[in-house]
């Protein structure tokens, strides 16, 4: 069993529902900006980070507003541990945000908040947020 401990994050973000959904579930958008490249294949994406590759099988997901993977590691461990980045919409201002959901170890926690603030910064950046 696994010792990891979950957090999340949220981000504001200026896009449409539409755009910030293609980033976050298909191939091309994820590959914009959480890899550098993404796979798939049945509901396994592969991600690849400077040549290393990291395989998510892809729980859920609803059109506009989330998707849920979980690392092939957790799986093979049986751990219930996932990712999950979700679009929340205030209902009064129509204002977007991201909101991360993640596991890390408890002495990881730091460096995996920074490693997502630093993937939602290249989000923005490459939706012009």
């Amino acid at each position: 069993m696994s010792d990891k401990v979950q957090f999340q994050m949220e981000f504001e973000v200026k896009s449409s529902t539409h755009i910030l959904y293609n980033m976050i579930k298909t191939p091309s958008g994820l590959s914009e900006w959480f890899a550098d490249d993404v796979n798939v294949k049945d509901d396994n994406y592969t991600f690849i980070w400077d040549g290393s590759e990291e395989v998510a099988k892809l729980l859920n997901s609803k059109k506009g507003e989330y998707v849920r993977f979980q690392w092939e590691e957790d799986v093979e461990e049986g751990n219930k541990n996932f990712f999950e980045i979700k679009i929340k919409i205030d209902e009064l201002t129509n204002d977007k945000a991201i909101i991360i959901t993640d596991f890390a170890e408890e002495d990881e926690i730091e460096e995996a908040k920074l490693f997502w603030q630093n993937q939602i910064s290249e989000l923005k950046m490459v939706i012009g947020s």
